[in-house]
């Protein structure tokens, strides 16, 4: 197998072993990205020159016979994480120049645990789309279909590694920008528990990096494998050292099952806000029959879930209201006038983002309210049920779009067109009341595009969505190389 595509985990053990050295891999992962990725555009800034100076360093601790998780495995780092000495921009052309003297709190922890940093990976304007594409550093392509997007804002990473550029990426999560881009490419993502991993120096620029903690906004691993997902959880959960690490400790409970027939799991493909596409309901319907034919309990329906449309109605307007609160005053007033004039029978989505990004803090306190009342009753389903699993976005990866006015856009769902936001409310249902949710790939649709899904799970309960993910990789399969013309892309 093309050593490219090994998983991490795998790679880990050859180096202990001495089967290949940390150097030999990040060549020839070096040598993967300068022949392929002309035509994907994930690494939107290579490091390579420091790569290979830390792939010696680890083949001389390894040599030392020193254990650290990942040491001497090639990753790669989204672009929005600071990298002392390499440029953060967002792909904000007014920061192309900017450069932070420090890294990233997770790219310490990647250092620490002994990985090799190949670079950086694209993302949106702002990390405010579902595609990764800005003026700086150009489009990201699906490496399944160059027509269609990565996704986004991780999409960079996502498509990094379903091409072979790196084993494990770390990537963020507002707007299901872990779980999207993984979906659209066919690999694994984790969103943690809210403040699970701290995101320290993962600001806009010019920062600074303070160690706050952000609304709805998370730090996740992406991979090829579940397990690798779990391992690099491991490295970047825990409080940061400068807030909360001063007298907490992690301990993450352990998954609530170790077997797939202990497992019970409501399912759900169906949101009253937005139609499910007809390949990504297969997508689910393949993990309820690898559910059901490993002995899981599966239930469709529930009386604890949440109501589905309240709760996308909340996450929009908690979403919105952080994305304008730094808008100009005349912008915002202007806002304000137009929200005034909606109906109060006006409930549709569109009218949500309208309002949430007018929100007074009086109001916000309302919503937040209403909040933990969904949390209240997520803890109530989750006495019942172990994971829920649904979509993660309505369709596979769609075709490039750069309409810069992302309100006017419209999402093809089957033939029908939708607000091109209203599909941000299946990421949502876990982001609003911070649960941890899984993105697992769940075969191809009939176009030959990936179609992934997520298992919600318990709050501070990561392994066991991430345990459930291990299983139905073995009932199901996982990662698949992508495909065009026929052939593996390698």
């Amino acid at each position: 197998m093309d050593e490219n595509f090994r998983s991490a985990g795998e790679l880990a053990a050859a180096l202990r072993a001495g089967e290949v050295s940390s150097a030999e891999l990040t060549e020839a992962a070096i040598a993967g990205i300068e022949r392929d990725d002309g035509e994907i555009n994930a690494i939107c800034a290579p490091d390579f020159d420091r790569a290979r100076a830390a792939a010696r360093q680890a083949d001389q601790a390894l040599h030392r016979r020193e254990d650290r998780p990942l040491l001497g495995v090639p990753v790669t780092v989204k672009e929005s994480y600071d990298v002392a000495g390499m440029p953060t921009t967002w792909g904000m052309p007014q920061h192309r120049d900017f450069v932070p003297a420090q890294d990233a709190v997770q790219v310490s922890r990647l250092k620490a645990a002994g990985a090799v940093v190949l670079g950086k990976t694209n993302v949106p304007l702002g990390l405010q789309d579902l595609q990764s594409f800005n003026e700086i550093h150009g489009t990201t392509n699906n490496p399944w279909n160059h027509g269609r997007t990565s996704g986004g804002s991780s999409g960079g990473s996502a498509a990094a590694l379903a091409s072979g550029f790196g084993a494990l990426s770390i990537g963020s999560d507002l707007a299901g920008s872990l779980r999207t881009p993984a979906h659209f490419c066919g690999v694994y993502a984790h969103k943690p528990t809210l403040g699970l991993a701290p995101t320290r120096g993962m600001v806009p620029p010019p920062g600074p990096a303070l160690p706050v903690e952000h609304d709805l906004a998370v730090a996740g691993p992406m991979a090829r494998t579940a397990r690798d997902l779990a391992q690099l959880l491991d490295v970047m959960a825990g409080p940061d050292p400068l807030t909360l690490g001063k007298a907490h400790h992690l301990t993450l409970p352990p998954a609530r099952h170790d077997r797939l027939r202990d497992f019970r799991v409501l399912v759900l493909d169906e949101h009253p806000f937005i139609a499910t596409g007809a390949a990504v309901r297969a997508g689910v319907n393949r993990v309820a029959d690898a559910l059901v034919a490993g002995g899981a309990r599966v239930e469709r329906h529930s009386p604890l879930l949440p109501d589905l449309a309240e709760s996308a109605s909340l996450y929009t307007q908690l979403l919105f209201s952080g994305s304008v609160a730094r808008f100009p005053i005349d912008a915002y007033e202007q806002l304000r006038a137009r929200a005034a004039r909606l109906s109060a029978e006006d409930q549709s989505l569109d009218a949500a983002r309208l309002r949430g990004m007018v929100l007074s803090h009086r109001e916000w306190i309302e919503v937040n309210h209403r909040r933990e009342l969904h949390r209240h009753g997520w803890r109530q389903l989750f006495d019942e049920f172990d994971a829920v699993a649904c979509p993660i976005t309505p369709t596979p990866a769609f075709p490039h779009e750069h309409d810069p006015d992302l309100l006017d856009r419209r999402l093809d769902i089957d033939g029908v067109e939708h607000p091109y936001f209203d599909q941000l409310v299946w990421a949502g249902l876990a982001t609003m009341p911070g649960l941890p949710a899984t993105a697992i790939p769940a075969g191809l649709s009939p176009e030959g595009l990936p179609v992934g899904v997520q298992l919600i799970g318990p709050t501070f309960e990561d392994r066991t969505p991430l345990r459930l993910a291990e299983l139905l990789e073995d009932q199901i399969g996982g990662f698949q190389t992508p495909r065009r013309g026929g052939q593996p892309l390698r």
